[in-house]
């Protein structure tokens, strides 16, 4: 990932010490957390956010197929009590609403593909007979990358 996709610092949201990792690759907190999986994520992430951060969330995939209530204590009180104290900024983030905003990003985005500064990787399935298993592999983070399914 540092070589192909030029990441700084790379972590395993696998291993049993990613809270350790990540800390160890922020050693200055995180200012602005993009908050598209929930659960362990962001157990590990809520601790390192410095005064001020901001945090759109776009998804919480680990909670997808949870049925029921959660498990565990009511962390709201510690949330509620960490958004007052360090003034954070928490916006729910559809991409609907920024529809207006398409036609730049299109524009701004291909140039950043195609200079480079933007790399990415796309996972392709090939035909629409196994669009469910790959779905179902997306939810269980077994896909790396854009998500495609080859229908033609």
């Amino acid at each position: 990932m540092r070589d192909e996709l030029g990441f700084d610092q790379v972590v395993d949201h696998r291993a049993p010490d990613f809270a350790e990792q990540l800390a160890a690759a922020c050693p200055n907190g995180v200012d602005v957390y993009f908050e598209n999986v929930g659960g362990a994520v962001w157990d590990a992430v809520f601790p390192l956010l410095n005064p001020f951060a901001r945090i759109p969330v776009c998804g919480l995939i680990a909670q997808y197929n949870s049925a029921g209530p959660f498990e565990g204590p009511d962390r709201l009180p510690v949330v509620m009590r960490d958004v007052l104290t360090k003034s954070l900024t928490i916006r729910g983030f559809i991409q609907r609403e920024f529809a207006d905003q398409r036609p730049a990003f299109y524009r701004e985005m291909a140039g950043w593909i195609e200079s480079g500064q933007v790399k990415y990787r796309e996972d392709v399935v090939e035909g629409l007979e196994n669009a469910p298993q790959a779905l179902i592999g997306l939810l269980e983070g077994r896909n790396f990358g854009k998500l495609l399914i080859k229908v033609s």
